[in-house]
Order: C-alpha cells, then sequence, then structure tokens
C-alpha cells in the first residue's frame, strides 16, 4: 500500500502545474511536488497542487494537499468540513491590488485595512487544518475609494470596511500640488463569530464539549483617520497619518506615525513606517492581527479546571491606559531580494510585543530560492523574540535546482493543528511542526 501511495503521489504532482499571470506577476510555469513529510515526528507521504492560472484580468489558484499516514491511510483533519474542501479554491480574484476594482474570493493573506491601526497583515487561515474561504473587494480610484473584507463564509466572523475620500479634489483648490491629495477615511471591523467574546467557561467531560459561562458578546470597532502628504516626487515621497479607533463597550486609541517611501528605478526600493501610539484602558491597537484566528478562542483542561485564553479576556485585562509604538521596514532589492519586518510593543505591558517578518530570495536566472515567514506575538522580552511556541508561526523553505525545471527544498512549518470536540467543533488550537523534504518539477513557460 506504501508503494502505490507514493507512486499515485508523484504521478499526480508531476501533472500538476500553474500559470501566474497578468500585470507584472511572474511568468507561468508547470509545478507539482510530492515529499515526505513528519507532522510532529510522524512520517506522512505528501503531494501538493497548487495551479494557478490568470487571463486578463482574472486569476484563479488552487492548493491540493494530500498526506497519507505511514499505513496508507489519508490523513482526514484536513477535510472534517465543507470549507475545507471548498479551500481547496485557494482563490479566484479579478485584478490585482491598487487597480480601480480588485475581487477576490478564497484565502486571506496579511491583509491591512487602512494604517492597520484596527487590523494589520490579518491572516483568515493560520491552520492548514482549519482553512476558511473569505472575500475582498476594493475599489480604488482618483477621488474615492473602499477596501472591505470578510474572513469565513461557512460561520460568523470577522468584517471590516473602510472608506476613504480627499475632500480637496472635490473644490476649486484640486490641482494645486502634495496638499490636494489630503485624505479622510472612516472604518469598522467586527468578529461575529460566536467565541469572539468569550472569556469564561468550562470544558464537560466525557463529551469533550464547551460550556459558555461569560459573553462579551460581539467585537465592533470604529475608527476615522487622516492622511496627509508632505511629499511625493519620482523617487520619494512621505505622509503623515492620524488615526482613532474606538472598541464598542471597551476603551479607544489614537495613533499617529509617518510613512516615507523610496523608489530607486528598479534598483532598490524601501518603506519605512514609525508610529506612536495613546491608548486608554481595556484597549489593544490593531486587535485583528495577524494570529487572531489563533487568539480568538482557546480551552483547555488544566486538572480539574479549565483554562481559556481568548483575546477579549487579554484586552480586558489592560486596566490602565498605555503608550506603544510600532515600525516597519521592507526593502526590494532587484526585485530578487524581498525583506519586511515590523514591531509593536506598549510601553508598561509586559507580554504586549508582536513581530512580523517575511523574506524571499528569489533569483531569476541562479539555481537556489529561499524563502520565510514568521509571527510572533505576546512577547514579554526581546530573548523570546525567536523562541517556538503556543504565541509563534513559521514557514521556512530553503531549495536547489539541480536543473531548471527540478527543484529540491526542504520546507519547515511551525503551525496550529485545531482541537476538536466530540461533535468535531473547534474549542482550541495546540502547535504542530512540520518537516517536508520535497521534490517540485518547474517548467517555466510565457
Amino acid at each position: 500500500m506504501k508503494k502505490w501511495t507514493l507512486f499515485f503521489s508523484i504521478i499526480i504532482s508531476l501533472f500538476s502545474f500553474a500559470q501566474e499571470g497578468a500585470k507584472g506577476t511572474k511568468p507561468g510555469s508547470f509545478t507539482g511536488g510530492f515529499g515526505l513529510s513528519y507532522i510532529d515526528g510522524a512520517p506522512n507521504y505528501a503531494f501538493r497542487m497548487q495551479p494557478e492560472f490568470a487571463f486578463s484580468n482574472f486569476g484563479i489558484g488552487l492548493d491540493l494537499n494530500l498526506e497519507f499516514e505511514a499505513s496508507g491511510k489519508l490523513r482526514t483533519e484536513n477535510f472534517n468540513t465543507a470549507s475545507d474542501y471548498l479551500a481547496i479554491i485557494r482563490y479566484i480574484r479579478y485584478g490585482v491590488k491598487h487597480d480601480p476594482v480588485y475581487a477576490q474570493i478564497g484565502a486571506i493573506d496579511h491583509y491591512t485595512l487602512g494604517h492597520g491601526s484596527i487590523m494589520f497583515q490579518y491572516n483568515n487561515s493560520p491552520s492548514f487544518d482549519d482553512r476558511k474561504i473569505g472575500a475582498l473587494l476594493d475599489l480604488n480610484f482618483d477621488k474615492w475609494g473602499v477596501e472591505t473584507i470578510y474572513a469565513d463564509f461557512s460561520q460568523g466572523s470577522v468584517m471590516a470596511a473602510r472608506g476613504y475620500f480627499k475632500p480637496l479634489q472635490f473644490t476649486e483648490i484640486n490641482n494645486i500640488p502634495i496638499i490636494s491629495n489630503l485624505e479622510v477615511g472612516a472604518s469598522f471591523a467586527g468578529d461575529m463569530h460566536s467565541k469572539a467574546g468569550v472569556d469564561s467557561g468550562r470544558i464537560n467531560l466525557p463529551k469533550n464539549d464547551f460550556t459558555v459561562l461569560r459573553d462579551n458578546g460581539a467585537i465592533n470597532i470604529y475608527g476615522f483617520d487622516i492622511g496627509f502628504p508632505l511629499w511625493k516626487t519620482s523617487f520619494t515621497g512621505a505622509q503623515l497619518y492620524l488615526d482613532y479607533a474606538k472598541i464598542a463597550n471597551f476603551g479607544n486609541g489614537v495613533s499617529s506615525g509617518i510613512i516615507f517611501n523610496f523608489n530607486g528605478m528598479g534598483l532598490l526600493s524601501a518603506s519605512v513606517k514609525f508610529e506612536r501610539q495613546w491608548n486608554s484602558s481595556k484597549y489593544l491597537p490593531s486587535y485583528f492581527g495577524s494570529l487572531y484566528e489563533i487568539e480568538r478562542f482557546s480551552a483547555s483542561l488544566s486538572g480539574s479546571s479549565t483554562d481559556v485564553k481568548s483575546k477579549v479576556k487579554e484586552l480586558g485585562a489592560i486596566t490602565t491606559a498605555e503608550r506603544g509604538y510600532f515600525g516597519s521596514l521592507g526593502i526590494d532589492v532587484l526585485k530578487l531580494v524581498n525583506l519586511y519586518g515590523s514591531y509593536s510593543r506598549l510601553d508598561n505591558v509586559a507580554s504586549s510585543g508582536t513581530l512580523t517578518l517575511q523574506a524571499e530570495v528569489a533569483p531569476k536566472n541562479l539555481p537556489f530560492l529561499a524563502r520565510a515567514g514568521y509571527d510572533k506575538t505576546n512577547i514579554a522580552k526581546e530573548s523570546e523574540l525567536f523562541t517556538l511556541d503556543d504565541r509563534s508561526f513559521l514557514y521556512a523553505e530553503l531549495g536547489y535546482k539541480p536543473y531548471s525545471y527540478l527543484l529540491v527544498s526542504m520546507i519547515y512549518q511551525w503551525t496550529y493543528t485545531p482541537i476538536r470536540d466530540n461533535n468535531k467543533n473547534i474549542i482550541g488550537f495546540e502547535t504542530q511542526k512540520k518537516v517536508e523534504p520535497r521534490v517540485s518539477i518547474v517548467i517555466p513557460f510565457g
């Protein structure tokens, strides 16, 4: 059975294909990979297909990942719900980000609303075993625009919208350089998930289900922002901004910052952002962050009692007004090396640090590639920055091309898998380590 499973994986992988399409994206290619995936030390045969098709302004991407246990049995954690099956369609899109019209259905990776004071680098599927189908719709015109997101069609979930306009563009001084691009925006974000406001409850044995003892209800956040451009040339630009956000029935916060951009005509481009924050009690900036879907709610047994961890519980524990800061840096070198990093922290709250890192080195004409993404929340001290635990997410791949069409790579993931009750409802998450040597066929075209 093992031999047939491996043979089946190889054959299907070789026939998987991908095409990345229009508007400056990479040329298409036939790709497909298979490997031996070690999940928490247990071997699984794995193969993955991620075809992408692009034509005109449309794009479609699929993501099929099959893992077989050593006995040849299909690992079913990836296919527990209807959403898991639908998530094989990774995305269907029209246009690309910053087009006049951009729409996408499927996985949502690293989405930021406005300046990020409410939603920053949000990911609707940090656990591959709990994939979700969401939607984005952005309208981006010269004088006004709209950003919208809905995270999960299978249940009540995170939703957000921001409308913005440039008021001076509707006046007689609309031709004044720089100042006429003053931008004003208003935002709403909410989480309608049944566990969004839960901060107390108990696990009932032997059914292993969860009873809510205290629920704060849906989380709703309102915000207003203003962006003031300082200057803009073909090489550099800078903008000041001011944001205000209020979490209904909790606290509020104000943040002010500057964004500086540099464009080196394809040689080097960079973006730098620094922000200072002034927050009341019971308020957290960037409430919907990269690991929010994990942080929202988790319950586990600790002896005979139930330990509940939730974002709203963390929010309620902030009993004093706090200041904080945020900084980020993004660099692109020759469109071959892409680096991004951000860090935020409240001044006097020990476990408030949040780190995001992304890197990709993929030279077109060289036989290697490297890419990685890392998120960590609730950092108490800087010595914890790179320790992997239940507050961390990591993806890393290092690959070598012995031939132009063959990629041999090693993939490491520190991610999460759901903890389910007897009715397959998710009551928490636990960390999961995956190591996978993978062989992929890559045949460029176009």
